[in-house]
């Protein structure tokens, strides 16, 4: 892992955010906890989603469909026959990976060389640099993404195709080593079913065989129809969801970015056939401005368009997002034509059809797909405000912080109030007063342990927004100072507009 990556799990940990699961039991792989913060944070970035896909929107609305579900429903969604990862072991070190990635990932390390190359040159060229004009007459870096490009398709079609004898091949020709031992002694590739089963009550064997959902795409369209008659929706319409869902994982890794257990959160939105190009299109905007809204940068932000496309789908496109790790999928927007509702509508013998009054036509809707895993974006929303920086300190030297610059309406605490000494307890009941006043309105912290300076750290390493520190001059005429976590810029203003203030600030209204 490079340093960034290792001080934000440090960081996540240090300041309860995330923990291992079953940490005094040395773990569960792939499993994590969110701590006091982490929830906080979760259930905000929950929240944005929320608003702006279903409050935001009078054709889009909401379920929360069952965990367990009917065998047949990933008979049908092709999860029981084809939901496969390539497995591949490695004889020496006993690790076990999949096969896909291992190769993704050399993909990525030339990539990796290209953008040095790049980096060199813009550097070199400054403003009469052109890059597009660099990736189409620079040999080596012509080289480098022709290398890249050659071995994405062929990947692509093995994947499709079920070529694993060519996935070995293709491992082996590039020389690709095991990451822990550097052995390239590698058994055959074989397909490995990623849904963890179980069993109804007190039924055995197969009869009685229940899955953990691999996705929460199938509740939707198993209640289409039941959503459709009680809401009275008419087409374009959205159904969304936020939910777990579980895989079993070949490895685990890089944190919270692939888990065994995780949460996502989908809308698939039904489209009269033909119209689906231009929905996917709308979406594909709309996701992208989500994202940027809670200030992700536009160079941390890009599309990547599906090299091997779904059995379902007709069009795919990534939402990519740069971790410390390099560009991985955070969001899909897939085009799913009407494969799951007509495939349910097959095995079940139940009509899932839209009578479409425009047209005076019975049809099965087509679909697209936003699909977003929460995980990866509390992840990325991590990432991006992780920071490192010399800040002056109460003396006027310079002293390093660490702060989480989040957008303030997603922070897990939107203020603290602090007195400026806990040994008074003018001060001290004074501030009580005031946080009794305001922890209604928003979620608010109380702290008066240690220096009023260590104290803001604290708060900055959560990423409060904002800080009221309450001292005598409070007690003489009713004002605080409030505090900006980003710019350190400190004001006076008038107990009374504490929350008129704050809530403007921290108002989900800001992203929309």
């Amino acid at each position: 892992m490079s340093d960034l990556f290792k001080n934000i799990v440090s960081h996540s940990k240090e300041y309860g955010f995330i923990f291992q699961s079953s940490e005094i039991y040395d773990g569960l792989g792939g499993v994590y906890d969110y701590g006091p913060y982490g929830v906080e944070l979760k259930n905000n970035i929950k929240d944005y989603w929320w608003k702006a896909m279903v409050h935001n929107h009078e054709n889009i609305v909401g379920i929360d469909a069952a965990i367990l579900m009917h065998p047949d429903t990933w008979k049908a969604s092709g999860h029981v026959d084809a939901f496969n990862d390539p497995l591949i072991d490695n004889k020496d070190s006993k690790k076990r990976y999949r096969a896909d990635v291992l190769i993704e990932d050399y993909i990525a390390k030339i990539e990796a060389k290209a953008e040095k190359e790049i980096a060199k040159a813009r550097k070199r060229f400054g403003d009469d640099f052109d890059e597009e004009q660099y990736r189409t007459t620079n040999p080596r870096v012509m080289r480098y993404l022709k290398q890249m490009e050659d071995i994405s398709k062929r990947l692509a079609h093995n994947l499709k195709q079920n070529d694993l004898e060519d996935i070995k091949l293709l491992i082996e020709e590039l020389e690709i080593a095991d990451p822990v031992s550097g052995s390239r002694n590698w058994t055959e590739v074989r397909q490995f079913n990623l849904m963890f089963s179980t069993q109804l009550g007190n039924i055995a064997g197969e009869e009685g065989k229940l899955y953990l959902r691999p996705e929460t795409a199938q509740g939707i369209f198993v209640n289409f129809l039941n959503v459709q008659k009680t809401t009275r929706q008419k087409l374009p319409f959205g159904i969304a969801q936020i939910g777990k869902a579980f895989r079993n994982e070949i490895i685990a890794r890089q944190f919270i970015f692939r888990m065994r257990e995780f949460e996502q959160m989908e809308m698939q939105f039904f489209v009269r056939p033909g119209t689906e190009m231009e929905w996917y299109n709308y979406w594909k905007e709309m996701r992208m401005k989500w994202h940027r809204a809670i200030g992700s940068s536009a160079d941390s932000l890009r599309f990547h368009d599906h090299d091997n496309l779904a059995h379902y789908a007709n069009a795919a496109v990534d939402i990519q997002f740069q971790f410390p790790f390099g560009f991985k999928e955070l969001e899909g927007i897939h085009s799913r034509t009407d494969f799951d509702l007509g495939a349910h509508q097959e095995l079940s013998g139940k009509k899932l059809q839209y009578f479409d009054p425009e047209i005076n036509e019975n049809y099965v809707p087509y679909v697209v797909e936003t699909s977003i895993g929460l995980d990866r974006m509390f992840l990325a929303v991590l990432s991006n405000a992780y920071t490192e920086e010399m800040v002056p300190d109460a003396e006027g030297n310079e002293a390093e912080r660490t702060v989480l610059k989040l957008h303030p309406a997603i922070a897990p605490v939107k203020c603290a109030i602090l007195p400026l000494l806990r040994n008074k307890p003018e001060l001290t009941e004074k501030a009580r007063t005031i946080f009794d006043d305001v922890k209604f309105a928003f979620n608010c912290q109380y702290d008066e342990k240690d220096a009023i300076g260590r104290r803001y750290r604290r708060q900055d390493a959560i990423g409060t927004p904002y800080c009221i520190t309450i001292d005598f001059d409070t007690l003489k005429d009713d004002t605080v100072t409030i505090r900006d976590r980003d710019t350190l810029a400190q004001e006076r203003i008038p107990i009374s507009r504490i929350r008129e203030i704050v809530e403007q600030k921290v108002d989900f209204r800001q992203l929309f």
